[in-house]
């Protein structure tokens, strides 16, 4: 399998359904929806909804059904960044090359826009309900996964206990809990709602779940790798910010080598949950490969 071109095939997808789903930029008031386009199309690699459609394909089901809840992860993931950007979270000026949110169009319309892209997402998932050809049942166990990934016992509890740790030394415990949270529930919970709604049985979620959370984590640790050490060019953003908010990550608590083995475990792990699938794992396992020698 050419892993860079089916990639490309699938953002395609994704990036083709998400221009139908959201509102045009002169849609009234038109500065929000602006600025809501302006967070998603605005580059990104479309890792998680990928998974949504991998999760999928797995499982024997089919792109269509999902991509409304392929499209909602990407808009639950670009709103996160959104307010991530903000002077009271992370406060970055520089998002996948280009001046953040907020830069652009203001702090309170990059909040509402990141409110926006939030509640859209979940208007997008209510409209998988909706269709006559879909199990409603599974459409509201994918749901439920999704808003539990995002929500305060997920992504938001990594983001605060991430702030809550700044200028502070993190225990193993706490570095791991914040970024299984803030990076990997959502990654978890992407590749587990396709694969929820094309029918997965518990074994075959419990292997994608392990997936998830390794995958999750060398994403995370070679993350905190190139803020150290990656091109401000290829990554998109300004590197060195994690030292500048005296952020606890995998490097500043078990330096650069100890980091980069720990990351290429991880992706042995990923791997190596992928069993039960034989060579339909092939596409997931690329993934977890081309993590470790990512540049952005």
């Amino acid at each position: 399998m050419n892993l860079q071109a089916e990639m490309e095939k699938r953002k395609l997808l994704i990036e083709g359904a998400l221009e139908k789903m959201m509102p045009s930029e002169d849609c009234r008031p038109p500065v929000i929806h602006q600025a809501m386009r302006y967070a998603v199309f605005n580059g990104g690699k479309r890792l998680r909804p990928v998974l949504v459609l991998e999760g999928a394909r797995l499982m024997g089901g089919d792109f269509e059904s999902v991509l409304p809840i392929a499209c909602a992860v990407e808009l639950i993931h670009s709103y996160s960044l959104v307010h991530d950007d903000l002077p009271a979270m992370d406060d970055d000026d520089l998002r996948r090359g280009k001046p953040t949110c907020h830069l652009v169009f203001g702090e309170a319309i990059a909040i509402l826009a990141g409110d926006g892209l939030l509640t859209l997402a979940f208007e997008l998932m209510s409209q998988a309900i909706g269709n006559e050809l879909t199990n409603h049942k599974r459409v509201l166990e994918a749901w439920t996964e999704l808003a539990q990934a995002a929500g305060s016992k997920g992504m938001i509890a990594g983001q605060v206990t991430d702030l809550m740790s700044e200028g502070q030394e993190v225990n193993e415990e706490t570095l791991l809990y914040t970024h299984y949270n803030k990076t990997g529930a959502l990654f978890k919970a992407s590749l587990k709602s396709g694969a929820i709604m094309s029918g997965a049985n518990s074994i075959q979620l419990q292997a994608l779940e392990a997936y998830a959370e390794h995958f999750g984590l060398a994403f995370q640790i070679t993350d905190d790798i190139l803020d150290v050490e990656g091109d401000e060019l290829l990554t998109g953003k300004k590197c060195g910010s994690d030292a500048r908010s005296e952020k606890s990550t995998f490097v500043s608590v078990y330096g650069l080598d100890q980091s980069r083995k720990m990351a290429e475990q991880c992706v042995e792990k990923a791997i190596h949950s992928l069993d039960i699938f034989g060579e339909d794992g092939e596409l997931l396992k690329g993934l977890a490969f081309s993590i470790l020698p990512r540049r952005k």
